[in-house]
């Protein structure tokens, strides 16, 4: 067995000296493969696959297919009249737009809808409806130049129907809130 002698630097810090332990090989060689696989590894998952292997796409694909499981029953459901007046009969999916009021609603319309800078849902008296699928309508389209944003382009279609149906569910509870619009009109029982 061969003794190794060791090696100091040369450097002399107020007496303190220091030896020259080298990095082990193998440990360099991993860490030029780990830098070479990342290089690989970005141009595969932004450049090649278009970004469609990156973690925001996996976590987009895992909350389609969730939203899929969640609305799938009424996923092909059109926006009509008599589908919100089924929907907002059941209480599934009355929750399920409570839910999405509560989280993108409530800033405008009040934890109850009953209105704070956006009109009281709660009342009979209203601007841009005048019949029950209006309410899907003017969810997913806005009105008066964004004062209520369009809500098309940021929710899921199934999304949009279950609020609408919610805010169907709550009209006539006449809660304390924001006055009618002087604008508004009274309209008749869904």
């Amino acid at each position: 067995m061969s003794e190794q002698k060791d090696i100091l630097t040369g450097h002399n810090y107020d007496g303190i000296q220091e030896y020259d332990n080298p990095t082990p090989g193998w440990w360099t060689w991993l860490f030029i493969a780990t830098v070479i696989f990342s290089a690989v590894y970005f141009l595969v998952v932004t450049v090649i696959a278009d970004g469609r292997l990156s973690p925001a796409a996996f976590h987009d694909q895992e909350q389609d297919e969730a939203m899929r499981l969640q609305y799938g029953t009424i996923a092909n459901e059109k926006p009509t009249a008599a589908t919100l007046l089924k929907l907002m009969k059941d209480d599934k999916w009355v929750r399920a737009g409570s839910s999405v009021f509560q989280t993108q609603c409530v800033a405008c319309h009040g934890r109850n809808g009953e209105g704070m800078t956006g009109p009281n849902l709660t009342d009979n008296a209203y601007i841009n409806v005048k019949k029950i699928d209006d309410i899907y309508d003017v969810v997913s389209k806005g009105r008066n130049n964004g004062a209520m944003p369009a809500w098309g382009p940021r929710l899921q279609p199934a999304e949009l129907l279950v609020v609408s149906a919610y805010v169907a569910s709550i009209r006539g509870k006449n809660l304390t809130g924001k006055p009618a619009e002087p604008n508004a009109v009274e309209i008749p029982p869904w």
